[in-house]
């Protein structure tokens, strides 16, 4: 079987090899790399060809004997092949998925003025994109030069933000390089990202409902036109919605959120079951790490303690990918969590009937009231989830989940 791979510096976020086992029947690797050991790599590798990702798309060049007429117009590659005589030959693919990823804006306005942050190999490709469609001007933003993130504002007009930086990626999630509501014009934001699903600038898109999207579908239209290159005949088009969605439905985590004594934690365990995934109960995780349970952790050490510990802990497991979480009932008071659930999460709300909500162990169900508690909380409910499920009998209700949602 021939062997194929990725190199880049940083990969265990990478979901290349999933993609590519359904494109094609051949071996497929990561081979995560310092920039010291490139030179050894192109000399020494067994690989029949690879696609290369950050940081080495314009390193690469030099390497390759022949480019295609695409590479040389960008001046980068991201898939390279062996050929017989042992000399490599480079061409970029990205070009394909990125107008994949652009789709029915791939014809723009004339005069339609763009911005692409960042100056590497994914930048020159996406600008190369967006003039071919008729974007004019399309500034390059980047860390130095005439145009650069201290000078932004002179580009408060634009039209189409694409992001093509690193930033925002796993496992450094929660970062943008802009304040988005500046840019009153703004009117598309891509995001070449993939991992997370919304990096926070697609969030702040989506809060100021301008149209966005992110790299997941960029990433697996490459890929078909890498495997058109490594096995030497065309793979048909149908395969990127269809592997774009297996791998959607694969790797976002399903969030479950509710009142106290909803069952989120029951639904999660069945779920888990059903599906093979992970269950990742945030109160548990607080618990393990205090000592001791929720009720003593709220009277020794109050309310706000206790949201910032779920909050540090949230940060953390909501970056993992195609687990279950199940959230405690107080995680929408806290508004910093509601992007946290939602950059890598389904947000399942569960609901139930409030006279069968328990109030032992719970201490505001206990303060406060169940009813009292139950109006504060569900328009936060309802407002943070995708969908939501009645729970009437656990088994059932993640069974519906995991019919419902593909699982």
């Amino acid at each position: 079987m021939e062997k194929f791979g990725l190199i880049g510096r940083r990969l265990e976020h990478s979901f290349s090899p999933r993609i590519h086992a359904l494109l094609g029947d051949y071996e497929y690797g990561l081979y995560p790399l310092e920039p010291e050991r490139l030179d050894e790599f192109f000399r020494e590798n067994d690989l029949r060809g690879f696609n290369v990702t950050i940081p080495y798309k314009l390193d690469a060049v030099p390497y390759c004997s022949e480019l295609s007429a695409r590479a040389k117009s960008i001046g980068c590659v991201n898939t390279v092949l062996r050929r017989p005589d042992g000399t490599y030959y480079g061409d970029n693919t990205d070009y394909y998925g990125f107008s994949v990823m652009l789709g029915e804006d791939r014809h723009l306005p004339a005069g339609e003025k763009a911005l692409v942050l960042g100056s590497g190999g994914a930048s020159k490709t996406a600008a190369a994109v967006l003039r071919d469609a008729g974007a004019d001007p399309v500034v390059i933003v980047s860390r130095t030069g005439s145009d650069n993130y201290g000078s932004i504002s002179k580009h408060y007009d634009t039209r189409l933000i694409v992001n093509t930086t690193p930033v925002g990626m796993y496992p450094d999630n929660g970062s943008s390089l802009l304040e988005l509501e500046r840019f009153e014009r703004c009117r598309l934001v891509l995001d070449v990202i993939y991992n997370p699903a919304k990096t926070k600038l697609l969030l702040d898109a989506q809060r100021l409902n301008i149209p966005c999207r992110g790299g997941l579908r960029m990433l697996v239209a490459q890929a078909k036109a890498a495997a058109e290159l490594f096995l030497g005949r065309s793979v048909p088009d149908s395969l990127i919605a269809q592997i774009t969605g297996v791998l959607s439905r694969q790797t976002k985590n399903i969030a479950l959120i509710g009142m106290p004594g909803s069952g989120k934690t029951t639904v999660g365990k069945y779920l888990a079951r059903l599906t093979g995934r992970r269950l990742i109960d945030t109160d548990a995780l607080i618990e393990q790490a205090e000592g001791t349970d929720i009720s003593s952790i709220f009277a020794s050490k109050g309310e706000k303690y206790f949201r910032t510990q779920e909050t540090n802990v949230l940060r953390e497991v909501s970056k993992e990918s195609g687990i279950i979480i199940a959230a405690g009932g107080g995680v929408v008071t806290v508004p910093e969590n509601r992007d946290l659930l939602m950059q890598n999460s389904t947000v399942v709300l569960i609901n139930a009937d409030i006279g069968s909500l328990t109030t032992k162990g719970r201490p505001l169900s206990q303060s406060l009231g169940t009813e009292e508690l139950y109006r504060r909380r569900q328009p936060l409910y309802e407002a943070w989830s995708d969908c939501s499920f009645f729970n009437d009998s656990s088994y059932d209700t993640a069974l519906k989940i995991k019919e419902e949602l593909g699982l």
